[in-house]
């Protein structure tokens, strides 16, 4: 062998254990979720694209790990502790898996996207200075449940009964939304009738009976199975002639009648920008919660023709987007 194709020979072998140790220090984000990886595709393509906004590409600086949960909230505390356990560089998580995520941790820093108020459902003490290890996004759109009730029933005035529909998985988020749709019905003067789904099952035997309640239109929940099973609320209210509002226009554009909330795919793409901050060295307590201002109403002309629903002037003329 020539003394050239030997050195070349030793360069290349010492090569091997660097590039294996360059990619063992890759870092690695874990990404923890209540739903399925197919239905909630376009939330982490939001993701990525935040976090190649931070400099970061899954595969070529960064790792990341994924964990769902299939709509089975129960193995959401199990789930953190491996990502704990693998000591991976940064959470993400929406609710409840940041719950979870939070409890496992003190010291992993979690980056969190969420509908409900971070404050109130214990993430952080101060939307301005998180403190600890936890920062994120919120849409704050949980809160906006009896907003939906009343754009309900001004869609439909002469109605005496409307339906909600919430989680019984998450029983603590189900239950504040109750409560706070409840008060609003409350004061229209409105019977609420709440109905459970917490599967797919669930969703099409629930929308399939809503008739024996004698509600006259549906207010789904804020959760994050229904953000991933938004097309099946689509569909299967219209295939049972329920007049029915949700959060997102992901619903709005599958066939729902209308949404009323903020854009969850913003929300993802943040949770990705401060990804990549604290890979860079940003502390999630120096981190404020962002929070997003953009609420839009919109309303599925087509929709609400298929349902013999004629939409009152006022409330179309206050619509962001009409689909037709």
């Amino acid at each position: 062998m020539k003394r050239r194709e030997f050195i070349a020979l030793l360069g290349g072998a010492a090569l091997t254990p660097v590039a294996a140790r360059a990619q063992q220090a890759m870092p690695v984000i874990g990404l923890i979720n209540g739903t399925s990886a197919q239905k909630y595709e376009p939330q982490v393509a939001a993701f990525r694209l935040g976090l190649k906004e931070s400099g970061f590409v899954d595969g070529e600086n960064v790792t990341i790990e994924y964990r769902w949960a299939d709509g089975d909230y129960s193995r959401l505390p199990e789930l953190a502790a491996d990502l704990v356990k693998r000591q991976v560089a940064v959470i993400v998580a929406n609710t409840p898996a940041n719950i979870a995520a939070k409890k496992a941790t003190d010291k992993i820093p979690v980056v969190f996207t969420t509908a409900s108020d971070p404050v109130q459902i214990g993430l952080v003490t101060n939307l301005n200075h998180p403190g600890g290890n936890v920062t994120g996004v919120t849409q704050l759109n949980a809160s906006l449940g009896p907003k939906r009730l009343e754009l309900a029933h001004e869609l439909l005035p002469a109605a005496t009964d409307l339906a909600l529909l919430v989680n019984p998985n998450d029983p603590a988020r189900a239950e504040k939304f109750t409560h706070e749709v409840g008060e609003a019905a409350k004061y229209l003067g409105l019977q609420l009738h709440v109905l459970r789904a917490g599967t797919e099952a669930e969703i099409e035997t629930t929308l399939a009976g809503i008739a024996q309640t004698k509600a006259s239109a549906l207010v789904v929940g804020a959760d994050a199975f229904y953000n991933a099973n938004a097309r099946l609320l689509a569909e299967a209210s219209l295939r049972n002639r329920v007049p029915t509002i949700y959060e997102y226009t992901e619903f709005t554009d599958a066939g729902g009648l209308m949404s009323y909330g903020g854009d969850i795919k913003e929300s993802y793409r943040w949770a990705g920008i401060y990804a990549g901050r604290i890979l860079k060295g940003a502390k999630p307590a120096d981190l404020p919660v962002q929070q997003s201002t953009t609420v839009e109403l919109i309303v599925n002309l087509k929709t609400a023709k298929a349902l013999g629903i004629t939409v009152p002037l006022p409330l179309l003329g206050r619509a962001d987007k009409i689909v037709e």
